[in-house]
């Protein structure tokens, strides 16, 4: 779960020189996954708070245990004008935009704090072949797998649509590379030679 504050201030649920109270919802394949209220108080820049209260489940019990935790706010101004605000980490005070719980944790805390690394940072050189076609497949709303050539969509030109193709093919070919090296490094029984 994450808490972007500065989606909190675009949507309302926080507004600078005020002091909200809500609920945050989260779900996961349309199935509820989470739920906390907060209070939010943007008055002071010395005092500026969001206080979130939730509970877990009790590692010892079957009861859950209820939390409170206060993250400190404070904000910058940008060069342009207007004011940026911030969360700052409750384990080692960083100035954040987004804090983090994940499963099986018990705060919220940035990224660094808890360890997650980026979806980019986790990939493979593999998976990133792969995930360039299914980018390409995603642009032309076609639907995502290897295999699956894409159409062209209502609207798009022709020409457009051959670049597209073109790469797309040519990214394909290079998948098919990667996992007949991959299955050959791996010693997997082919029905072709490699």
């Amino acid at each position: 779960m994450r808490i972007d504050l500065a989606w909190m201030i675009r949507k309302g649920f926080a507004v600078p020189g005020s002091s909200r109270t809500g609920n945050l919802r989260w779900t996961r394949g349309g199935q509820p996954s989470g739920n906390i209220s907060y209070t939010c108080w943007m008055f002071e820049p010395d005092d500026a708070r969001l206080e979130l209260r939730f509970s877990i489940p009790d590692r010892m019990t079957d009861e859950r245990k209820h939390c409170t935790q206060n993250i400190r706010l404070s904000y910058t101004v940008p060069r342009y004008g207007g004011k940026r605000w911030w969360m700052h980490c409750p384990v080692n005070g960083a100035r954040v935009g987004k804090l983090y719980v994940p499963p099986g944790g018990d705060i919220f805390a940035s990224r660094r704090a808890w360890r997650i690394g980026y979806r980019s940072q986790r990939g493979t050189r593999q998976d990133r072949t792969f995930e360039k076609l299914f980018r390409i497949q995603r642009r032309l709303n076609s639907e995502e797998g290897w295999g699956a050539i894409p159409m062209r969509p209502k609207g798009m030109h022709h020409r457009t649509y051959e670049r597209h193709l073109e790469r797309y093919f040519a990214i394909d070919e290079q998948c098919g590379r990667e996992t007949l090296a991959l299955l050959g490094r791996i010693g997997a029984d082919l029905p072709f030679e490699i």
